[in-house]
């Protein structure tokens, strides 16, 4: 509520750039996005996260019209950019077009540590922040865990400078196992290994079939996030409200309430609002289409530099009800959807086209090609926090052959019916998880 002592405060960072978002204020007075800036440091890897993010997004959206969908593009693309890292001649070319890379290893690579650190530092500072105003133990603080590795068959010979780059420009060390001569072992030890990162929340990210004895390495990201709101909602004030699921079907869903100072946008066709976590570096974007059948046009319309803007929406005074979500959607196997995105000598589409030389040499009649890519994520949204896991991996098999105005009433914002939804670094604009939600029971 306006005036509840759950209302918290915190010290703004100040930028060097003047942002001017696509996401405008409808109100008056100046933006918050005056107040942080980009930098351009992240943007190759922001560009690409996002854009294959959306990508990705539309290509499943559309096998699945009906159904929550949630996925991270920022782990998506950390354990593709490791092996786009091995892979060399068209399968290269290739790979840079549909992920969205640039043609420097070396700028990829440091763009994506640049983040990386980004990220750390915003859960840092967001820690100092919140100690500094005598919330840290009463709140509790954000939680962020982001790991690579390699998993890779014993006896294998990689290229060393392979190794060495991935292991000095992505932290990602090398774990022989055996997956010639006991592949069920090999993919137990790789998803206890995920189930460790996510704290639980990923325990099986690789399927039961997903590997065998022609497995000989599997990269994979793992991701762990929780983090408290910057404005908790009260929880008395959460009641059942009716939902539009899938746009026409009314049911009755816990949705909270909240009336506080959020990043607030208005927009044709649709509601841009972003609720901060504790300190204010990191936040859950929500953009809710005028009409409750409209979730499609608006996916249709989301660009990485949409997203990007949003990202620094200005301050106002809103109303906001939200459904609470938790959501453990099944593995995902992304091979279909990137295959339809063009993706395909790195498959070995046509026979004998994969070319991960600079992993691994190549021979006529042996040689590596991408057998599969998996994804299972998780999210959970409360009054106190949101929490969410992510993992990817990427299967390589061997082939043989923001005046002084009366200020406006505050905007009501009433999340009853589908939407999208983001979880974005402010000072990059990256989404660290990416979804929509037709049915929140």
């Amino acid at each position: 509520m306006k005036n509840s002592p759950l209302r918290r405060t915190a010290l703004l960072l100040v930028g060097t750039l003047l942002v001017v978002s696509a996401c405008n204020h409808s109100g008056n007075g100046p933006t918050e996005s005056s107040n942080v800036g980009f930098s351009a440091k992240f943007a190759p890897a922001t560009t690409a996260i996002n854009q294959l993010g959306l990508d990705l997004f539309r290509q499943l959206a559309a096998a699945n019209k009906d159904g929550n969908l949630l996925l991270s593009p920022y782990s998506i693309q950390s354990a593709l950019a490791m092996t786009y890292a091995g892979a060399d001649g068209e399968t290269r070319a290739e790979m840079a077009r549909v992920l969205h890379f640039p043609a420097s290893d070396d700028q990829l690579a440091g763009s994506f540590a640049d983040l990386r650190a980004g990220l750390d530092t915003a859960i840092y500072t967001s820690a100092r922040r919140t100690n500094y105003v005598g919330l840290g133990s009463k709140m509790g603080s954000i939680e962020w865990h982001d790991a690579n590795r390699l998993f890779a068959e014993r006896d294998f010979s990689f290229r060393q400078p392979f190794l060495d780059f991935t292991r000095d420009r992505y932290a990602a060390p090398l774990q022989p196992l055996d997956f010639k001569n006991n592949a069920e072992a090999a993919r137990g030890t790789i998803n206890a290994w995920v189930a460790d990162q996510t704290k639980n929340r990923i325990p099986d990210l690789i399927p039961s079939d997903g590997l065998n004895g022609t497995t000989r390495l599997v990269l994979v990201n793992a991701i762990y996030f929780k983090a408290p709101w910057k404005n908790e909602f009260f929880k008395g004030a959460t009641q059942d409200r009716v939902f539009k699921a899938r746009g026409k079907e009314e049911i009755k869903v816990p949705t909270m309430f909240n009336q506080t100072i959020y990043g607030y946008a208005k927009r044709d066709g649709y509601t841009a609002v972003t609720l901060p976590y504790l300190g204010g570096d990191l936040q859950l974007l929500v953009l809710l289409p005028d009409q409750a059948d409209g979730l499609d046009a608006l996916a249709a319309k989301a660009t990485p530099d949409l997203l990007r803007r949003c990202a620094q929406l200005p301050p106002n005074d809103v109303r906001l009800w939200l459904p609470k979500l938790k959501f453990t959607p099944p593995t995902i196997a992304l091979s279909a959807a990137l295959k339809s995105l063009g993706l395909k000598t790195a498959f070995n589409l046509p026979p004998g086209s994969a070319n991960f030389d600079r992993m691994a040499p190549r021979k006529p009649d042996e040689y590596l090609a991408i057998a599969e890519v998996f994804h299972k994520t998780f999210f959970a949204l409360d009054e106190e926090s949101t929490e969410a896991a992510a993992a990817t991996a990427v299967s390589m098999l061997m082939v043989t052959g923001l005046d002084d105005a009366p200020p406006p009433s505050p905007p009501e914002i009433h999340v009853d019916h589908p939407f999208l939804f983001a979880i974005q670094h402010r000072a990059s604009g990256m989404c660290l998880f990416l979804g929509r939600v037709t049915d929140p029971s």
